[in-house]
């Protein structure tokens, strides 16, 4: 009998054990999961700064310029985006949310280039997978061939000045994000980055083998989640792709869903998006 009172307080003890060590670690999961939360929303509050703060300059270039239709539609979805971007990302509360205000992003930053294309007399641009190293620079302006450390060598887009770096073996400007107590380049930051990556380079088709040998790419490819396997290389819904960059409509912001990425250079044509209140910027 007594063997048996004994029994059961070791087992009751352990099972007490075994369930504080299960809350314990739960709580340490969503601790460090409301962390990862915190800095990838600190990178994409970044870009929305950086992107509001482009469109002030913008602002600036065009102020006394007599603006044709085109470039009136292309500034009015930069604005749109804009608000829309800093809208959805206050509404964020788990990290998937991110893909979306990324998403926006891309787009305002090809529409800024078409108006600046356009105030110039230029064709449009292509609409182009964002600069790899930093997206925060815009649409790419060409492929560079680029070896990440331990990976092997492939093409990855790039904007005119980081292509320039690479060729002459120079170091481009990366984008680096917070990973512990140190910054990163974003392709090394691992699966909590993976909806912020997505939302930039999904559309263009050419994930997860853009990313082959880093960290990311191990994320696209299943090695940490397999949710992130196939669904980011289906892109977004497809739309129309052969319009005019600029006929996005004046209300209505590039924040939803987008087609194919053009290679004719007419800018392709990502009509989604809802209807936004415009940005802060005047004409």
């Amino acid at each position: 009998m007594t063997f048996l009172l004994i029994a059961l307080v070791v087992l009751g003890v352990l099972a007490f054990v075994s369930s504080q060590n299960r809350k314990k670690l739960a709580d340490q999961q969503r601790e460090t999961a409301a962390h990862e939360l915190a800095g990838v929303k600190q990178t994409a509050d970044e870009d929305v700064t950086q992107f509001g703060e482009e469109l002030q300059r913008l602002d600036s270039e065009l102020a006394g310029n007599e603006l044709d239709e085109g470039t009136r539609q292309d500034y009015q979805r930069a604005l749109d985006d804009y608000d829309d971007a800093k809208q959805s990302l206050d509404a964020v509360t788990e990290g998937e949310q991110i893909r979306h205000v990324a998403e926006i992003l891309e787009d305002g930053r090809y529409a800024v280039a078409c108006v600046r294309a356009r105030v110039a007399g230029e064709e449009l641009p292509a609409r182009r997978p964002p600069c790899f190293f930093n997206p925060q620079h815009g649409p790419s302006a060409r492929d560079v061939l680029w070896t990440p450390e331990r990976g092997a060598p492939r093409d990855v887009p790039a904007c005119a000045l980081d292509a320039e770096r690479v060729e002459r073996g120079a170091e481009p400007d990366s984008r680096k994000v917070m990973l512990g107590a140190q910054r990163v380049p974003y392709w090394q930051a691992g699966p909590a980055y993976a909806p912020w990556t997505a939302g930039y380079f999904a559309a263009s088709g050419i994930m997860p083998a853009l990313f082959m040998g880093t960290m990311m790419g191990m994320v696209f490819s299943g090695g940490f989640d397999g949710s992130y396997d196939q669904g980011y290389s289906d892109g977004q819904d497809s739309g129309d792709s052969g319009g005019d960059g600029g006929d996005s409509g004046g209300g209505d912001g590039g924040g939803g869903d987008g087609g194919d990425y053009s290679a004719s250079g007419d800018g392709g044509g990502w009509d989604g998006g809802g209807d936004f209140g415009g940005g802060d910027f005047g004409f």
